[in-house]
């Protein structure tokens, strides 16, 4: 044995030493090289059987830098499905104000003699989706304290702040009543009525009126009916919604269509003519713009995401939840508007190893499948998934692992 080789065998458990010395001093070196990086973590959690990338659009941004961490597909068109109630949701706040209120009002359309009112009385109403029985009674209640006994005339339901459409171009048929009741600016209890849902919303508002009119002991000479009434200028009484704020963040917390529609139409009447969908639709996009989001492959058209003519790209939608993030003002209202992960909401029972840790919008069709939100806030992300059908459980998969890998930064 030489000595050369002798000298080697010496040395060798030394040099091991000093390499595993090096290896734990020198993290950010050859040995963090080693580990695949954050974008290849992310980019390999997208990776699940029976969903397709071309069909995928992501992008992931660190809110402290500004910094893109990954993207794909980012500035393509695709299904947003409720994911969509993001855009609504700021859109709402901007023009409308957290404090908006939405109000319901009982109109003279006549003269008042004494005790009777000769004439009738009109329910108009504004668009208030909380609008229930019980403000009904209160309203009675208040046409009574006014002093009223008696109506010669009977009660008509005044919808016209609206349009009359009761759904939104590109609904598939089966929305109407199993994901949304009929859109009306005057509806109570969301058009429940018996057992059914009120195909005339409006008509059925005001029967209900007249009841509780006729509870409050007030008699009403005539029948119910839907009009518009110029006339009818003489305010009797009126009650108020919660404020928009409490509305919005329900809205999203729950991914409450028919709130959403109906704040869509209510964006639409804030300028004059009667609200409708394709109007609040130009409203909320007009924000936006104003905002500086990339409107390129972007195309609104219903506020609940509905619609198979939606359109937005995971950039616009990381794009608003940074606008967002960054506001001292829209931050805390916004963030409200958002399931938190194994808390509330449709978020309640997904992503259980970071509960209370990831804030994101959730939305499910049966060709989409999306989430967009904030991780631990570092991250804001969004996922489209896209498919005829979308595979709901392996895109769902695919999201809460990317979620996940953003959480373990």
């Amino acid at each position: 044995m030489g000595r050369a080789a002798h000298l080697g065998r010496r040395a060798g458990p030394r040099l091991c030493a000093v390499l595993a010395a090096a290896a734990v001093l020198l993290p950010s070196g050859a040995a963090q090289a080693a580990a695949p990086s954050l974008q290849a973590r992310l980019a390999k959690a997208l990776v699940v059987p029976h969903v397709q990338s071309d069909q995928t659009g992501a992008v992931a941004i660190d809110l402290r830098t500004g910094r893109k961490v990954f993207a794909l597909n980012e500035q393509r068109g695709f299904l947003p499905a409720s994911t969509e109630k993001l855009a609504l949701a700021f859109a709402a706040f901007h023009d409308l104000g957290s404090d908006f209120r939405i109000e319901t009002d009982v109109l003279g359309d006549g003269a008042l003699e004494g005790t009777t009112w000769r004439g009738h009385l009109v329910l108009k109403g504004f668009g208030d989706p909380t609008l229930s029985r019980a403000d009904l009674r209160t309203l009675a209640r208040g046409v009574r304290a006014f002093g009223i006994r008696h109506v010669t005339g009977g009660v008509v339901g005044d919808e016209s702040y609206f349009d009359s459409r009761r759904v939104v171009s590109g609904w598939k048929p089966s929305y109407l009543v199993e994901e949304s009741p009929p859109l009306s600016a005057l509806i109570v209890d969301r058009g429940r009525y018996g057992r059914g849902i009120a195909a005339n919303p409006a008509l059925v508002a005001a029967q209900l009126f007249r009841l509780e009119l006729r509870a409050a002991g007030i008699a009403v000479g005539a029948g119910a009916r839907v009009g518009t009434t110029p006339a009818a200028d003489f305010p009797l009484a009126f009650v108020h919604s919660p404020a928009l704020g409490q509305l919005v963040s329900s809205m999203g917390v729950e991914s409450d269509n028919f709130v959403a529609e109906m704040l869509l139409k209510q964006l639409g009447a804030q300028n004059g003519g009667p609200g409708t969908s394709a109007r609040g639709a130009a409203a909320a996009t007009a924000v936006l713009r104003v905002l500086g989001v990339p409107l390129g492959g972007v195309r609104l058209v219903d506020g609940s995401g509905l619609s198979l003519l939606n359109r937005l790209t995971a950039t616009s939608l990381v794009t608003l939840l940074q606008i967002a993030w960054t506001d001292p003002a829209v931050r805390p209202l916004f963030v409200r508007v958002l399931p938190v992960a194994g808390v509330s909401g449709t978020m309640k029972r997904r992503l259980a190893p970071v509960r209370g840790r990831v804030q994101a919008k959730t939305g499910t069709t049966n060709t989409a499948s999306t989430l967009a939100g904030y991780v631990t806030g570092r991250y804001a992300f969004a996922i489209l998934h896209n498919g005829r059908p979308v595979s709901t459980t392996w895109a769902r998969l695919a999201q809460d692992r990317f979620v996940l890998v953003l959480a373990a930064g």
